[in-house]
């Protein structure tokens, strides 16, 4: 399981041209999900999101999580993340789970995330429009399989 993390001072989700959530202050996480992810990937990635210490403290150190600072997240399917690019000029998406397998564990991971923090998401398979302000820029990759 992969995922895009961008601190955001907000960001929103639209469908068809109406916004279907938003948040102010948090987190914008994209998730890519693969064949071979599991419960375990799920339990790791959203533990390490909700305790990643990107937000500054009173000295300006990047020294509080998300939960420290009351914050939201929007979570985002993007089997893209998944995207191979070794060969030619188009990336193939083999990597990336079938929606029938991915649907569930990324429903299951918002769920981990729900009992923790607040978390809205976007709309699993739409084609969506993605706002955000990122703040800092702070932009962190995480990969479950990797875990760097």
């Amino acid at each position: 399981m992969r995922a895009w993390v961008q601190r955001v001072s907000e960001a929103y989700v639209e469908v068809n041209e109406k916004k279907i959530s938003s948040i102010d202050k948090g987190l914008l996480v994209l998730i890519g999900v693969q064949d071979t992810d599991d419960q375990t990937d799920i339990t790791w990635l959203s533990n390490k999101i909700i305790k990643m210490r990107l937000f500054e403290d009173v000295n300006g150190k990047m020294n509080q999580s998300i939960k420290d600072v009351s914050g939201e997240l929007l979570v985002v399917s993007q089997f893209t993340l998944h995207a191979s690019t070794k060969k030619g000029n188009r990336p193939s998406f083999i990597n990336a789970a079938h929606p029938d397998i991915a649907l569930p564990l990324y429903q299951t991971f918002v769920t981990e995330c729900q009992k923790q923090i607040s978390t809205q998401t976007g709309q699993f398979g739409a084609m969506m429009r993605v706002g955000l302000v990122n703040d800092g820029p702070v932009t962190i990759w995480l990969d479950s399989r990797n875990k760097e």
